[in-house]
């Protein structure tokens, strides 16, 4: 899991597009897949940190919580329905969003499409 998120740190690095929608975008995000976490730091739009927990001392303004059966969904090329917006997951019970919700909404945009990058690159998701 954490290697996928490798990936996207470096394809995000190379996406002007999403460095200019996140250029306002400096926080830690929690990622959750099956108990296991994982932060991702962002500092003005580009990933500076991933790092596995669980830990107590680092502090999150949000997390995604959901299975890796439903990670792997959501970055399918074509992913079904439900699987296809981190909204989707929460809707069909296979996902929760946590923390600072207003924070997320704002970046929404960027959120998502980082989180959607996996979806462009063959085999990320094994």
């Amino acid at each position: 899991m954490i290697e996928n998120f490798k990936r996207i740190q470096a394809t995000l690095a190379k996406s002007p597009h999403l460095l200019r929608l996140g250029r306002l975008f400096s926080e830690t995000v929690l990622i959750e897949v099956d108990g296991d976490e994982y932060y991702l730091s962002f500092e003005k739009g580009h990933i500076t940190q991933i790092e596995q927990g669980p830990s107590r001392k680092t502090p999150w303004r949000f997390a995604l919580r959901t299975d890796a059966e439903a990670l792997g969904k959501f970055w399918q090329p074509r992913p079904e329905p439900g699987f296809h917006d981190i909204f989707g997951l929460v809707k069909i019970g296979r996902g929760r969003i946590d923390g600072d919700i207003l924070c997320l909404v704002k970046n929404l945009r960027f959120f998502k499409e980082v989180l959607g990058i996996a979806r462009a690159q063959e085999g990320v998701y094994e």
